[in-house]
């Protein structure tokens, strides 16, 4: 195959070559793992790597030679209006197991799949019935013409905004369903959009730009550069931070309420298996949660919200449930004999707080007891965290600090 070897073609040649690979090993671990978000993460990559294609092939002397000239004008390369639902399907997959390329899905693909269709039909105009350049008369390449690529931008831009909204509703939502909230945030979705924004960012820098000066091919190259180090990044992170959101959930992303709760993976109390279906513990029907802030504890609330609330105060001092690190809204709602609606709206109306925050609150209770009483002289402290009921070091030095204004250690110091 015809390629000129020189230092703006080989660099890019070889993010082109490494984004492949990855691509690869993310389908397989896909395949694998039987990970929704692996192999949509490997379609992103695709799609960058066609992305710089025109740019990488063009100074291999693509565009100067027949019939490479042809592939490059013919091909639709660039595929704008993929490249944002399939981030917004990435993102749905990592956090949400539930999620599922459905028909409606397709909706999200139209405007791709006619520009395909659109790209086709000029194919088939100008070598099969004219074989003649009629559409490409000019003798410009599609992809790069300015409506193409500004509606592609703000595609990728509204999609950016759906996922971006998408991850706030998780993160508002995770907290009001389990007790260990910090074990979902999912930095890397935040790093991941981030870096895609940059990608965006660096284009209309470049788009606006070419209007007050002349940017040659040349000049045009270093955003190309940019972009592929970008995606490099994001292929070599992504692959190592493929974990996934054990919750299930649906809600809509122009609403700020309800959450609609389909599944929560919990255990038992003390980690046994969950019972079978007896009519007492929530399904479907019942898991409808919405996102509320929570009034203040002192406000007026209805009878039967303030009665469940002393039933979880009970379970929280008496069972000491807290100290169970897998506790879940779920977990507690089977306890209570109720359903999770109900209970999620005792905790955030008769607490004032969401339920991770009431329940890292004794747990912090219940550390500082034992530090008070000189438990940290037989003990570690991330062991006396651990028989409080939180999993990892991390999560015990955010809520102390949250709840104290100082770390462990700097308490420990001040008590001495």
């Amino acid at each position: 195959m015809f390629f000129q070897f020189n230092r703006y073609s080989s660099i890019l040649l070889i993010f082109f070559v490494h984004a492949l690979v990855y691509a690869f090993l993310l389908f397989r671990k896909g395949a694998v793992n039987e990970s929704r978000s692996d192999k949509w993460l490997a379609v992103f990559l695709l799609l960058c790597v066609l992305y710089i294609s025109p740019w990488m092939l063009g100074f291999a002397g693509w565009y100067d030679t027949q019939p490479y000239r042809d592939l490059l004008f013919y091909i639709p390369f660039q595929q704008l209006y993929f490249i944002g639902p399939v981030i917004f399907f990435y993102i749905q997959a990592l956090l949400n197991p539930a999620f599922r390329f459905t028909r409606k899905s397709l909706v999200h693909l139209v405007p791709g799949l006619v520009y395909l269709a659109w790209s086709l039909a000029v194919v088939i105009t100008d070598q099969v019935v004219l074989d003649d350049y009629y559409f490409l008369a000019e003798g410009e390449d599609p992809d790069f013409e300015t409506w193409y690529q500004l509606t592609g931008v703000a595609s990728m831009l509204c999609y950016l905004v759906a996922s971006l909204r998408y991850y706030q509703l998780f993160r508002t939502f995770i907290v009001q369903v389990t007790s260990n909230a910090d074990n979902f945030v999912f930095r890397w979705i935040r790093n991941f959009l981030l870096a895609f924004l940059v990608m965006l960012v660096i284009r209309i820098v470049f788009f606006v730009a070419g209007f007050f000066t002349d940017l040659d091919y040349w000049s045009t190259w270093w955003y190309y550069l940019v972009f592929a180090i970008i995606f490099y990044y994001i292929a070599i992170t992504g692959y190592a931070n493929s974990i996934e959101s054990g919750i299930s959930f649906a809600t809509r992303l122009v609403h700020y309420k309800p959450v609609f709760l389909l599944n929560v993976p919990d255990t038992g109390s003390e980690g046994e298996a969950a019972p079978p279906d007896t009519g007492l513990v929530p399904r479907l029907p019942d898991l409808l949660i919405g996102f509320e802030t929570g009034t203040p504890a002192s406000a007026q609330v209805a009878p039967a919200t303030a009665e469940l609330k002393g039933r979880i105060a009970d379970l929280l001092a008496g069972e000491q449930v807290f100290r169970n690190p897998e506790l879940s809204l779920a977990v507690l709602a089977r306890k209570l004999n109720s359903n999770i609606s109900m209970v999620s709206k005792a905790v955030n109306q008769g607490f004032g707080m969401n339920f991770n925050d009431l329940v890292n609150k004794h747990r912090i209770d219940a550390v500082i007891a034992a530090l008070d009483a000189g438990g940290h002289k037989t003990q570690t402290l991330l062991g006396i965290a651990y028989d409080a009921g939180f999993n990892s070091k991390a999560t015990f030095n955010r809520a102390f600090k949250k709840a104290t204004g100082k770390s462990p250690k700097d308490y420990l110091a001040g008590a001495a």
